[in-house]
């Protein structure tokens, strides 16, 4: 699975060590993380947590990625930024039964984390604990296991409302702000990460033409 790491600037500072602490996790289990930022609270391109949500949708929907992992202060606005995009499904996680939880009932493609509400002492084994819960087993699988059927039953009803609710990410992209839209995607490693794993023609020529 190829992961995403987005992390917007008022938590930008802590970017290597949400990676660190992913990575960690993410790595043995054979997954792939890649990590579009911010780097650092100086970065020339700063995301908002509102961009997070329109690089999730662009991620997502073009299959650059199969997940992503993004937050901010308290996580919210993420997570809602997030589930404002068509085909991402955003849970807002902030220990390991929440990601456990998610992904045994929800398996939707997309965290977002509060990193600074309740970010203290030893807050990185917290991160630790919450990956190895996303990613140690495939999703979907219940709790408890013996409603998996109607849970996996439920999530499709909820893909299905999403799709009538939402407009596709092609139409999204060409109505949004184009000034938003290219500052979401104006990162240091976008171009090298996204136009490689795309599997979108459509989504990758649009935003190249930006």
């Amino acid at each position: 699975m190829k992961i995403a790491l987005i992390s917007e600037n008022s938590q930008a500072a802590k970017n290597g060590i949400i990676h660190e602490a992913l990575t960690s996790v993410a790595e043995p289990f054979g997954h792939e993380v890649f990590n579009y930022g911010m780097y650092t609270t100086e970065d020339d391109a700063q995301l908002t947590y509102v961009m997070n949500g329109l690089l999730s949708g662009i991620l997502l929907n073009s299959k650059a990625v199969d997940f992503v992992v993004t937050g901010c202060g308290t996580g919210m606005g993420s997570m809602l930024a997030c589930n404002s995009m068509p085909g991402v499904f955003c849970g807002l996680v902030i220990d390991p039964t929440d990601a456990f939880l998610f992904n045994r009932i929800n398996d939707g493609n997309a965290i977002s984390m509060p990193y600074a509400k309740g970010f203290g002492w030893a807050a990185e084994l917290n991160l630790q604990d919450c990956y190895r819960k996303l990613f140690e087993e495939e999703g979907g699988l219940g709790y408890p296991t013996e409603r998996a059927e109607i849970m996996a039953k439920n999530r499709g009803i909820l893909a299905q409302l999403k799709d009538v609710t939402c407009q596709d990410m092609m139409t999204v992209l060409k109505n949004v702000d184009q000034d938003l839209l290219k500052a979401a995607i104006a990162g240091e490693k976008f171009e090298e990460y996204f136009y490689l794993n795309s599997q979108s023609d459509e989504i990758s020529s649009y935003l190249r033409g930006l």
